[in-house]
């Protein structure tokens, strides 16, 4: 059993899968798309990787505003999260993003990633953030005598 964190964007998602302890995340992937609304191949890449990975929960993504108000990029997350659960029949967890691309930049700056690689990384680093907080906080926080 892994979880699956996604970084759900205009033009790509990133992709992260958990251990079988469900203790980490790491980041697996970038899916691109040429068009937002064009969700098909998308889906049906995240089906192979949830078979793959033997994938039993999906953590998403909520870029909701820093007042935690939902904006435009929010409402989309959510109607991808509808199409996610109805493809896949999995259940589908909203974890607040923000500042996790903020953080990712922190990661690439200590890590030495420059240009143009950092866009192939961000995405990907923003979906191991994405899981790695909801593994922590949500799977873990138990198991951690945390109350």
């Amino acid at each position: 059993m892994r979880f699956m964190g996604l970084d759900y964007g205009s033009r790509t998602v990133g992709v992260a899968i958990s251990d079988m302890l469900l203790c980490t995340a790491q980041p697996k992937e970038i899916i691109r798309r040429k068009e937002e609304n064009k969700l098909r191949k998308t889906l049906a890449r995240i089906e192979e990787l949830i078979v793959e990975y033997d994938v039993t929960q999906i953590v998403l993504g909520l870029p909701v505003n820093m007042d935690t108000s939902v904006g435009e990029r929010a409402q989309m997350a959510l109607l991808f999260k509808e199409k996610l659960e109805r493809r896949t029949g999995l259940p589908v967890h909203m974890l607040d993003e923000r500042l996790t691309t903020v953080e990712a930049d922190e990661i690439m700056d200590e890590l030495g990633i420059k240009g143009r690689d950092r866009k192939d990384h961000v995405d990907m680093i923003a979906a191991e953030l994405i899981l790695q907080d909801y593994l922590d906080n949500v799977v873990n926080k138990d198991k951690n005598g945390n109350p």
